[in-house]
């Protein structure tokens, strides 16, 4: 092996330590940020000794200009798609781009193995085996994505069910397993991969229909782990150490999530996986026990409420992310506090449109992270708030989860029924991506006040500051 061979491994070992490091960052939203920077730096030195790789190429120079073209196109495009995105998507809108992100890496990574199956069509049986996985992994998460992003986009969002789905989801599994167990027993089958991979895109199709809108957190999460499989699978296929470690780590965490976001929902991953997950929120159903008076409240109660409280803990949701109202709700906590309110938010595993969603939310408007708790700490403290002040959180604060038969039974949400006062910021009384009514909002301890979270929280700050000063 040449130096030059060497420095280029050294340099793909150097990112790939990196996405290591990157990760473990991530772990706190403290130090997340500064995971994202280095994770980031991580793949430039990859994406460099890549192009130093193909610079120093050996086959003519026709072939290397060639090579640039496609390089630097690819480059100059994902790069200013990125900064694009960054910049111009909103916050509410970020499930919908991490899901196309996961149909992009999936099928990014089932072309790698086509390519390199045209290019040498008897593979190893260990390459022949990772090939296989990475088309079939990757065609799964390609479609399987961009069907859930539509679904996050309001369209198809309630579970589209075909008669027989699970019978048509068994045979295609068992031909696309049987074909690719052609592939890798060794004769050249390019036809046959190729309908290994029709049938994987129509799995990816029949597998998330049926799935609502409200599960598509979880499904983000399991189709997150696909794409970093599949990625695992094309770093074994080139024989690249950086794109294996790379994908495992993506794999790896992207299941460990999807087995706590299914076990915050109270459901299995095999229900998801087998495209059974999700169906309950097909049907509008009322809940038992709801139906009664609703309580309103105007602003300057709300505020007297809040401004004489001793402990106050803010429920955000989606219809917070939805009015990007995170920095009137940071300041309606600063104003509590300095009338020596104790405040805190409850964070559920699922609010909002995707894993971690209201953390993220929040910290972008400089929340103290120690404000911010999760639903076993926080479900305890409840009982102790004076006030709860629910700021566009529904199907995660219904009490009908403690009941059998209705779309949201069994799962896991937050005691607010259980504050002395509880306060809800909502638009209108329609439900939640369950699709049940809320009896929390009939409880005779609930206030609703109806506004927009943005609007409806700074008349809120404005009369508490009334009340402070």
């Amino acid at each position: 092996m040449s130096h030059w061979e060497t420095g280029i491994r050294f340099a793909s070992l150097f990112g790939a330590v990196c996405f290591v490091i990157g990760l473990h960052l991530m772990n706190s939203p403290a130090s997340a940020r500064r995971g994202n920077q280095v994770s980031a730096f991580g793949m430039v030195v990859a994406v460099a000794a890549v192009l130093a790789n193909v610079a120093h190429g050996s086959d003519g120079a026709d072939m290397n200009v060639k090579r640039w073209i496609v390089l630097l196109a690819g480059v100059g495009v994902g790069s200013g798609y990125g900064l694009y995105t960054a910049r111009t998507v909103h916050m509410t809108s970020m499930p919908q781009l991490v899901s196309l992100f996961n149909a992009v890496g999936g099928g990014a990574a089932a072309l790698i193995a086509i390519a390199e199956y045209d290019i040498y069509p008897h593979p190893s049986g260990g390459t022949a085996t990772a090939t296989v996985l990475d088309v079939v992994i990757g065609g799964i998460t390609f479609t399987g994505s961009l069907l859930a992003a539509l679904k996050l986009q309001g369209h198809l969002s309630h579970p589209v069910t075909i008669p027989g789905a699970r019978l048509i989801s068994g045979v295609l599994a068992a031909l696309t397993a049987a074909g690719g167990g052609w592939v890798i027993a060794g004769a050249d089958r390019k036809l046959v991969l190729l309908a290994v991979i029709l049938l994987a895109l129509v799995l990816g199709v029949i597998t998330v229909l049926p799935i609502g809108g409200a599960d598509m957190p979880v499904v983000i999460s399991l189709l997150n782990a696909f794409t970093g499989t599949a990625v695992a699978m094309a770093g074994f296929v080139l024989s690249n150490a950086t794109l294996t470690i790379a994908g495992a780590l993506v794999g790896a965490s992207g299941s460990i999530l999807t087995k706590l976001m299914a076990d915050a929902m109270n459901r299995s991953v095999l229900s998801i996986i087998a495209g059974g997950f999700g169906v309950g929120d097909g049907a509008a159903v009322a809940a038992a026990g709801s139906g009664g008076p609703v309580k309103a409240i105007a602003v300057d109660d709300a505020a007297l409420q809040l401004a004489y409280a001793s402990k106050v803990i803010i429920v955000p949701g989606y219809g917070l992310a939805a009015a990007q109202a995170q920095y009137e709700c940071r300041e309606l906590a600063e104003v509590l506090e300095s009338h020596g309110v104790d405040v805190s938010y409850a964070i559920h595993p699922v609010a909002g449109r995707m894993p971690g969603h209201m953390n993220v939310l929040l910290a972008e408007a400089n929340v103290p992270y120690d404000q911010l708790k999760e639903m076993d700490e926080v479900n305890s403290e409840f009982e102790r708030t004076d006030v709860a002040l629910v700021v566009g959180a529904n199907d995660v604060t219904n009490p009908a989860a403690r009941r059998p038969g209705n779309a949201v039974s069994g799962m896991p949400i937050l005691n607010v029924d259980h504050a002395k006062s509880i306060i809800v910021i909502k638009r209108s009384m329609a439900s939640g991506y369950a699709g049940i009514d809320n009896e929390l909002y009939t409880d005779p301890k609930t206030s609703m006040f109806f506004a927009d979270a943005k609007k409806g929280l700074a008349a809120l700050v404005a009369a508490a500051k009334t009340l402070v000063a």
